[in-house]
């Protein structure tokens, strides 16, 4: 029987698919966000590149890429090769929100991606203008809005947000009847809520809690299952008389399905090392969002428990798009 000489063995081991794998990365990473740059997304993005980079010895390299409510990302991510060098920025929209708002969407968010770890949640704020800083809490504006039917005028950052679904559930759970005002972007809704235009809203935190601290605005309460500590003195939803409600914006990191799990097991190992480190931590409280970490297989699981809960706000909104 002929036998490989050590040196020939050693060459054949190094080309192996296994020591391909044990030498990752080596490559600079793709870390694909599906917002434009200088967002909250695009900042948490990059909070947890840069710490993953210095654990990995590569750079994870931010790319934006926005438009079609995150679907133009998620559709160039699940067409990547799977090798680990092209990862999505998964968001509520891209994975909860858009399987039931895209009738036609070309990627499929759960068989597409191989998931590998939630890293922020973020909750919205509900909020009212100047014309009801009078309101005390929730309560109160629940009151309003059932002693005026379809006199309530709820701004949005775009039909089929995160902000939108959360007054849909809000409708739906309190029996409301309310008006949807949509804006292009969270800014301009502000702006309207403001001025008079609207009278309630959910927005982001780091949209809004400036405008909270100058008075011009009144926060009522959070949207999460636990309070924000952007925001500590608010109550959440369910604390303010609305039990059970939760509506939270998310983000978390999958791979191209197929990647290899050696190198998911990589992307989680570094992701939670991030994830533990108080800088990190600290970084992603000041965008209003609170740190939370998964296995691959329990963010697979919260995906598709995602795609169900926004779906059902989606149906009942009627925002669909074809």
């Amino acid at each position: 029987m002929t036998l490989f000489k050590p040196c020939m063995l050693a060459i054949l081991l190094a080309a192996s698919p296994l020591a391909v794998l044990a030498a990752y990365p080596e490559q600079p990473i793709r870390l694909i966000v599906p917002h434009p740059a200088g967002g909250s997304s695009d900042i948490l993005a990059r909070t947890m590149a840069a710490s993953m980079s210095k654990d990995l010895g590569q750079s994870i390299v931010v790319e934006n890429k926005g438009g079609g409510n995150g679907a133009i990302a998620a559709q160039s991510v699940a067409s990547a090769k799977p090798d680990g060098y092209t990862l999505l920025l998964a968001t509520a929209s891209t994975h909860g929100i858009n399987p039931t708002l895209y009738r036609k969407l070309n990627y499929d968010a759960v068989k597409d991606f191989a998931p590998v770890t939630l890293f922020a949640t973020v909750p919205n704020v509900l909020v009212v203008g100047n014309a009801h800083k009078q309101m005390n809490g929730l309560k109160d504006l629940i009151d309003y809005m059932k002693a005026n039917p379809g006199k309530t005028n709820m701004g949005s950052a775009g039909s089929g947000t995160p902000g939108h679904l959360a007054g849909v559930m809000l409708k739906d759970t309190e029996h409301l009847d309310l008006v949807h005002v949509p804006f292009k972007g969270g800014a301009p809704a502000i702006s309207a809520l403001i001025g008079g235009q609207i009278d309630f809203m959910f927005t982001t935190i780091p949209g809004a809690i400036s405008h909270i601290k100058a008075g011009s605005i009144k926060g009522l309460a959070v949207s999460s299952a636990e309070r924000s500590d952007a925001l500590a003195e608010l109550p959440t939803v369910a604390e303010a008389g609305v039990p059970g409600f939760e509506a939270v914006s998310w983000h978390g990191l999958v791979a191209p399905a197929n990647t290899p799990q050696q190198v998911i097991d990589v992307l989680y190992q570094s992701a939670s090392k991030a994830l533990n480190n108080e800088d990190v931590k600290s970084k992603l409280g000041n965008e209003g969002a609170k740190a939370a970490k998964m296995t691959p297989g329990e963010f697979g699981s919260f995906i598709q428990a995602q795609i169900g809960n926004w779906g059902n706000a989606v149906k009942s909104s009627g925002a669909r798009v074809d």
